[in-house]
């Protein structure tokens, strides 16, 4: 995908979206200083050059009962093309996991999993092991408690 040319009004539409998805049409082009047929051009515009990828509710997993959320660095055990597709492929499938990045460094993948209760997670991540998925080693770190979580700052991220 070619990069789009964005605007500052742009970069307020998206910034906008990201912090507040339900908000109202005329709204949102109040707050970016358009018209809302103009505003809602530029929105189709972004959905269609793929910069706005889908819209979501925030959801607090804590009202709707016990959860454990934890982040686990995983190691292969082999590092050729075939072995990081099939866990990918393999990541894919399961549900708890939330989040998967391949990452530089000491390790190949971060994943984020959201599970029902530790052993839940450990039943996964032992599924995982006995999978052929490929996972050599893998760290956990439970959340204790949550302190940041927001979009990215949209403005930082132009020149």
């Amino acid at each position: 995908m070619s990069q789009t040319r964005l605007d500052h009004r742009d970069i307020a539409i998206l910034a906008t979206l990201c912090r507040e998805g339900r908000i109202a049409k005329t709204e949102l082009a109040a707050r970016v200083n358009l018209s809302p047929t103009p505003c809602w051009e530029r929105m189709k515009r972004l959905e269609k050059a793929g910069l706005i990828t889908g819209y979501r509710a925030e959801i607090d997993l804590a009202g709707l009962g016990p959860h454990v959320e934890v982040f686990v660095t995983v190691e292969l055990e082999s590092h050729r093309a075939e072995s990081f597709q099939i866990f990918e492929r393999t990541v894919a499938q399961i549900d708890e996991i939330t989040g998967c990045w391949a990452i530089g460094g000491g390790y190949d993948y971060l994943m984020q999993i959201v599970a029902r209760d530790v052993s839940a997670f450990q039943a996964l991540m032992d599924g995982l092991l006995e999978s052929r998925a490929g996972v050599r080693r893998y760290y956990s770190y439970i959340v204790t408690k949550p302190v940041k979580t927001l979009p990215p700052a949209l403005g930082l991220l132009r020149d």
